[in-house]
Parts: C-alpha cells; structure tokens; sequence
C-alpha cells in the first residue's frame, strides 16, 4: 500500500513557474515507477510526464515537453514536477500516481496502469 500527497499548486501568473511535490508513505519508493496526471474543468484526465524506478528515464506530453520536468528523490520518497512558462492551459488539478514495477527503464503513460493516486493539487494559471 503506498499514500500519495501532493502539494504545492497554487496561483501563479502566465509565464511563471510552480514546482510540485509528491510525497509518498513506505519503504518501497524505489519500486514504484511515477507518473503526473491533470484534469481541466470538463476535461478528462490527461497524461503529463513519467519516470521510471531510477529516476534516469522520464517521458512528457506534448504539450508540457520543453517547460516541465519531472524527477524524484528515492532517499526522500518524494518526486517533483518542475513547471516553467506556465500557460493558462495548464490549469488543472494535477495528480501524482504510482505504479508497482519490476523493471528498470520503464516509464508509463497510460492512466489506467498506475495503481494508486494522490487526492490532486490544484493549479491555476491566470493570463
């Protein structure tokens, strides 16, 4: 069983920046490959950006590729999501997931693989 928190959304003006936290309970971090997640107002859930067990691979959506970057401390059982030049289209509750993995390098996209989530944070970005 893994708790997931997030925090540190909030407001922030376009062209800012925001780093997310995702804080996870356990001992076993380190076997669970990570993922963002966020969900506009009448959108479905869409995929943001993954890392793998280590840390070294990382894979991102489009739409946030060159502004975002995802990493994650194992002795610290936390992963983050550095967001720069924020547009008012990222706002979105973003949630953190984790997925129970036995493989080194593996990154995942789909929502529908991860097996636990955080309750959301929510971020706005006003233009």
């Amino acid at each position: 069983q893994v708790q997931l928190v997030e925090s540190g959304g909030g407001l922030v003006q376009a062209g800012g920046s925001l780093r997310l936290s995702c804080a996870a309970s356990g001992r076993t971090f380190s076997s669970y490959a990570m993922g963002w997640f966020r969900q506009a107002p009448g959108k479905e859930r869409e995929f943001v950006a993954a890392i793998d067990l280590s840390g070294a691979n990382t894979h991102y959506a489009d739409s946030v590729k060159g502004r975002f970057t995802i990493s994650r401390d194992n002795a610290k059982n936390t992963m983050y999501l550095q967001m720069n030049s924020l547009k008012p289209e990222d706002t979105a509750v973003y949630y953190c997931a984790a997925k129970r993995s036995y493989y080194a390098g593996y990154y995942y996209e789909a929502s529908r693989s991860y097996d636990y989530w955080g309750q959301g944070t929510q971020v706005t970005v006003s233009s």
